[in-house]
């Protein structure tokens, strides 16, 4: 069973405030706030199209805002370029994996501390947190990324990510596509994750999932935050359960 503990308290590690997108002429997020706090868990839920993969890439330097401020453990992130957003302590897992297919499982987790020019020890060091947390990975090292599963995909997404040793992890609709059975242990992990200190931004259509392991939660219907609370409240609300629970 997954156990949630206190949601933490102190100054917010990530804080976007008021943060305005846009794809072109289009208008995609429209003044969004959030905060989350060092070691948290935080989701964001949401129907397609609402917003939540485009809040993401404006942390993470991918797409630029058109207006407000986002600032990360005392720095402002808004207008830095993607490499020096992981520099500063953020990584980002996106929608769909995107592994890189002719590669190895290890040379994959390799890329994900590219930036950061560590020594082959550390390297090392890091890999091998990864193969204890996923063992899966360990036993598929030299295979080609693309010939893995669908879950395994997935674990090498969110090692690869680790890889760059984040304070923030963001995790953009991991379980999407994955079997009932791997999307309760990629949660498990996730939690697991947490557990280490990591805080967790989570973009999640599974909204079960998401609440069970969240401190808190925000809601996004059509670019706009429209509820915010714990996620045991969050789970409890008639609105939410109608619209992403089943009723």
């Amino acid at each position: 069973m997954m156990v949630r503990t206190a949601a933490p308290g102190g100054d917010a590690l990530l804080t976007v405030h008021a943060v305005t997108a846009s794809y072109g002429a289009t208008p995609v997020l429209h003044d969004v706030s959030l905060e989350v706090r060092p070691h948290e868990v935080v989701t964001v839920l949401g129907s397609n199209g609402t917003g939540k993969s485009t809040l993401l890439r404006v942390i993470s330097g991918l797409l630029g805002a058109d207006g407000g401020e986002i600032r990360f453990a005392g720095h402002r992130i808004d207008g830095l370029h993607p490499k020096e957003v992981v520099r500063l302590g953020i990584a980002h897992c996106p929608e769909g994996r995107k592994v890189f297919p002719d590669m190895t499982v290890r040379e994959n987790l390799r890329l994900g501390a590219y930036a950061f020019g560590r020594p082959a020890r550390d390297l090392v060091e890091d890999i091998e947190r990864i193969y204890a947390l996923f063992p899966r990975l360990r036993e598929r090292e030299r295979q080609a990324a693309g010939t893995l599963s669908g879950g395994e995909q997935q674990m090498l997404a969110v090692g690869r990510a680790l890889m760059a040793r984040p304070q923030l992890l963001m995790l953009d609709e991991p379980s999407l596509g994955l079997a009932p059975l791997v999307v309760q242990t990629l949660f498990e992990i996730i939690r697991d994750i947490n557990g280490t200190g990591t805080a967790i931004l989570l973009v999640e259509q599974n909204a079960y999932q998401a609440l069970r392991v969240a401190h808190r939660g925000y809601v996004m219907e059509t670019g706009r935050i429209v509820l915010e609370d714990s996620g045991d409240t969050l789970r409890d609300n008639p609105r939410v359960k109608a619209a992403y629970l089943g009723g």
